[in-house]
């Protein structure tokens, strides 16, 4: 497997929250481009601290200390005088729920973009079908735009989540548990997707398993504790880790 070029560059990144827990150590990590990269390990390990970080989400939450920095293209997003809405559309996420606005399914699409100001109904119809065709629910919803997006199932909720994300052509989107409250077939639809766009997008997932893990990694880095333990090409690492706790880990000695 070739890797790409570094999407994003992570140096030295420390997350300390106002009780004192440090959730994240001196995290360095390159994320590549157009390609998807699994951050796997237990519960509290720092994953979605460091999913939340990439985006700037981490200001809404209680943090009390952040050190290091975050190269996005070459920019430093930690820098307090960056364009945070900004960045939120080049950094696009989708939760573990899906969280759909109280609007009508071709709203909650359209909603970021007439945020931005762009009022002309043919460009909204456009990046609307747009983007539902390539969260793969267009053929689902075509003829019931204006129906409640809360009437269609968790599994298109979530599809629509994600379609909202990408009617911004965001360059990044992050996925946190994105499929741990779905079927199998909405988690197959999800995972199948994800192979499909990444050639368009890079992409950062917290998946809701190990399997899962295994599965879609193209290139994987393991938390442990808020320290990361290693990281490396997801084929080889979940076949051969260098690292006993991730040996221990992945074959489900703990975790």
């Amino acid at each position: 497997m070739v890797i790409s070029m570094d999407k994003i560059r992570i140096e030295h990144l420390s997350i300390r929250y106002s009780d004192g827990t440090e959730s994240l150590r001196d995290i360095n990590l390159s994320i590549p481009a157009n390609q998807i990269t699994v951050l796997f390990g237990p519960a509290g390990g720092g994953k979605s601290t460091l999913l939340r970080a990439l985006n700037r989400l981490n200001d809404l939450a209680d943090v009390q200390e952040v050190s290091g920095q975050i190269l996005f293209n070459g920019i430093n997003i930690l820098d307090p005088k960056l364009n945070v809405v900004e960045l939120r559309r080049k950094i696009g996420m989708v939760f573990s729920r899906p969280v759909v606005l109280p609007l009508s399914i071709y709203q909650n699409v359209s909603y970021g973009l007439e945020l931005m100001g762009e009022r002309r109904k043919s460009k909204l119809d456009e990046a609307v079908e747009r983007a539902l065709r390539r969260a793969a629910l267009w053929d689902e919803v075509y003829d019931r735009l204006h129906d409640p997006a809360n009437a269609i199932s968790g599994g298109q909720q979530q599809r629509l989540c994600l379609a909202r994300v990408l009617a911004l052509e965001p360059e990044v989107i992050l996925l946190d548990e994105p499929t741990s409250a779905l079927d199998p077939v909405s988690t197959a639809r999800i995972e199948g997707l994800m192979q499909e766009i990444k050639e368009q997008y890079t992409i950062v997932w917290v998946p809701h398993n190990v399997q899962q893990a295994a599965r879609m990694a193209d290139y994987a880095a393991f938390f442990l504790q808020g320290e990361l333990v290693e990281h490396g090409v997801g084929e080889t690492l979940f076949v051969k880790p260098r690292d006993q706790r991730t040996q221990d880990y992945v074959t489900g000695r703990f975790g």
